[in-house]
């Protein structure tokens, strides 16, 4: 299985599978060896002979080390050491999986796991539910915004980090777990639930305007490509025209399932190449083109990114900004350009190890210098200021109409503070969209 990753911790990282085949077993713990062959078998025949006295050094250190180590070692966590140390030396992408790295790896690609359906923070030192999420056990038992997680399963959670947290809330499907909640101050009461399949959705689209659409991409999963096709969908239907723009966000974006960004690419493109990859062995030497479909319908488009956009995301704004297809508007990209393949092992552990470099549609390779916007906007602060008192020739007693007919235009009271918008502390946002409203202008939309 090819994947690609920003980061090599992988509670901050989502790798990036490549080939549908290789993301079935990104998917599942299966012993079956993934479609990519190692470089080892592929050129056998010419193999070198084994480095024996480097062997000889490995025996020997390691029984050196079970001899004269402060506190007894045994031979499996020495082993299992080495091999970590055999793959972290060779690159930061490449890594020796265990089974809690390797399931965790396959939860990030497929953006599913076993637990409550909560969304949580911590304040004050306690566990808070920041929101439940629609249709999970958390929303069907009750449990709101605001509510205090002050033990789990009997245990306090004072103290613990977020993280803690919802490790133990995570586990098996099915599972029974007990939540001691705090509302409004009032007296701690008992919620139990079963784990069931979360599913997390990593697209959030909505309408910034009449006629303009905004669409944030968290993640690449393995259904972020459907997300954003259906996404596109609803604008459509909901706006009744063709739009006047859209704004596809990827900042602090780490990457996820290329496949997905492939689609996600695809759903702005009608022809042409969307990236390669180049490598020594013969499964890492693919191709992805455009298809003719056009679910955007060619409206303009404005791509935001930043240094947290890496891998997926930059392979997705590469490919747009090649094609002339939309404008990158941001700061520079984080210049993760290398591909990884995961090798499940036959202990549901995996070996992750790079294999290959991508390149966008013109052949550029992004690795260690990432990806420059054509508009560079660095983030800001938005700041409204009240409007002074000021008056206009229709507010003056006796004041002439107009002659071409029309009602007057008097000055408008501020009355309620207006609904907060997405743009409106977001100076990056705002800019997209002021470019965006100045494009529909020029072109006569």
């Amino acid at each position: 299985m090819l994947h690609l990753s920003r980061l090599t911790s992988l509670a901050l990282a989502i790798a990036i599978v490549i080939g549908a085949p290789l993301a079935q077993a990104a998917e599942k713990t299966a012993p079956a060896t993934p479609a990519a062959v190692s470089p080892a078998k592929t050129n056998a025949a010419a193999k070198p002979p084994l480095p024996l006295d480097e062997l000889r050094t490995f025996a020997e250190v390691m029984d050196r080390v079970k001899a004269a180590y402060v506190e007894p070692v045994d031979d499996k966590t020495l082993l299992e050491n080495a091999i970590k140390g055999m793959l972290s030396n060779l690159d930061p992408h490449s890594a020796y999986l265990g089974p809690e790295d390797f399931q965790e790896l396959q939860e990030s690609t497929s953006g599913e796991f076993g637990g409550l359906g909560i969304e949580v923070g911590v304040e004050d030192g306690f566990v808070k539910v920041v929101s439940p999420i629609d249709d999970t056990p958390a929303s069907k038992a009750g449990i709101e915004a605001g509510d205090l997680i002050v033990k789990i399963n009997g245990t306090p959670t004072q103290g613990q980090n977020m993280q803690e947290a919802v490790d133990k809330m995570r586990g098996k499907i099915g599972e029974k777990i007990t939540l001691t909640l705090v509302r409004d101050g009032g007296t701690p009461f008992d919620v139990t639930l079963a784990r069931a399949t979360i599913q997390v959705k990593s697209v959030k689209a909505q309408m910034l305007e009449n006629g303009y659409g905004y669409i944030r991409i968290t993640q690449f999963q393995v259904k972020t490509g459907d997300e954003v096709g259906k996404a596109l969908a609803k604008f459509r239907k909901d706006n009744g025209k063709k739009m006047s723009g859209l704004i596809l966000d990827l900042r602090n974006n780490p990457g996820g399932v290329l496949q997905s960004a492939v689609q996600a690419a695809d759903h702005f493109l009608t022809k042409g190449l969307i990236v390669y990859t180049k490598g020594r062995i013969a499964n890492s030497e693919l191709r992805f083109s455009a298809d003719p479909a056009d679910a955007s319908e060619g409206v303009p488009l404005v791509v935001l990114i930043n240094g947290g956009s890496a891998s997926a995301s930059e392979i997705v704004a590469g490919a747009l900004q090649d094609q002339k297809r939309g404008i990158l508007m941001g700061t520079d990209t984080f210049g993760k350009g290398s591909v990884q393949t995961v090798l499940p092992l036959n202990n549901d552990r995996a070996l992750k190890i790079t294999t290959a470099l991508y390149y966008t549609p013109n052949g550029r390779s992004i690795q260690a210098q990432g990806i420059n916007p054509d508009i560079v906007v660095r983030r800001a602060k938005v700041t409204n200021e009240a409007d002074g008192e000021n008056y206009k020739e229709a507010d003056l007693l006796g004041h002439l109409g107009n002659g071409n007919g029309g009602a007057d235009k008097p000055t408008v009271k501020s009355g309620a503070a207006a609904k907060a918008r997405p743009q409106d502390d977001d100076f990056q946002l705002s800019q997209a969209l002021s470019l965006l409203k100045g494009l529909s202008i020029t072109r006569g939309n």
